[in-house]
């Protein structure tokens, strides 16, 4: 029994594996030309929430997606997901619609070949260095001037407690979005850490059911700096909640797929 439950691992974990690759392989020369030029990078985006989409769907494991909100495509947000794995960017490139940017750790922008289309597109950022933090925090503002929905990770880094506990927020996404008046929507991601957990650079894939939460956004219209305490506790709260509700009411992460959102949809 316990050999054929390692054989069934690997095996589905060479699947994985190679759908996460072959279509970044494949789309890669044309993902570096593109690159070439600010004006492509739109095309850019898009290429790799395909490539997301379709590694996940061929992941072969149940996928939900919960709108709590009604997307405004008018409308600019800074989006702030717990962060558990990662399995969270190309969840959130799956997800939410439009040319985003994201804030991610500078280690990102070391990967070979992806590496240098990250760096390109998005902001990578060295929070332990004051002047790269400072870098991302002005070119978050630019996103948001340019255009563009602004995806920053609260936590600034995927905690050991992941999926039971997340660690205290920093004030960035809180100070930008009340700086430019946009609003704050939280995300909840219950289940990434199962699937693909960080284990210090080791890679270990499980099977097991995804869902991502997409909450009602918070209006920061008016809001001051002085606000923001209470911001961001607001916005800890709703995910924190929201993570214990599945950790405590999902049996081994087996989620009752009939969900009752109104704007609901379920992927697999």
């Amino acid at each position: 029994m316990k050999a054929i439950k390692y054989l069934s691992h690997r095996i589905y974990t060479t699947w994985c594996v190679t759908w996460f690759v072959v279509p970044f392989v494949v789309t890669y020369p044309l993902q570096a030309f593109l690159s070439r030029k600010e004006k492509w990078y739109r095309h850019v985006h898009n290429i790799n929430r395909a490539w997301s989409t379709v590694f996940l769907r061929m992941f072969l494991a149940p996928l939900i997606v919960e709108w709590r909100m009604r997307f405004d495509r008018k409308q600019l947000y800074v989006f702030t997901p717990n962060h558990s794995s990662y399995l969270d960017i190309p969840m959130l490139l799956h997800t939410i619609p439009g040319f985003l940017n994201f804030v991610g750790k500078s280690s990102l922008a070391k990967v070979p070949l992806w590496g240098e289309v990250y760096s390109k597109l998005y902001i990578p950022v060295d929070r332990r260095n004051p002047v790269s933090s400072a870098r991302s925090y002005i070119r978050s503002k630019k996103t948001l001037e340019q255009g563009r929905n602004l995806v920053i990770f609260p936590e600034g880094t995927i905690p050991k407690t992941a999926g039971v506990k997340m660690l205290p927020f920093k004030d960035g996404p809180f100070k930008i979005a009340i700086e430019m008046q946009v609003p704050v929507v939280p995300v909840t991601m219950p289940y990434n850490q199962h699937f693909l957990p960080d284990l210090d650079g080791k890679l270990k894939v499980r099977w097991h059911p995804l869902k991502i939460v997409v909450h009602e956004p918070i209006d920061t219209k008016g809001m001051t700096l002085a606000d923001l305490p209470e911001l961001k506790e607001r916005v800890f709260n709703i995910i924190q909640t929201e993570i214990t509700k599945h950790s405590k009411t999902y049996v081994n992460g087996y989620p009752d797929y009939q969900e009752n959102s109104a704007f609901s949809e379920a992927r697999i």
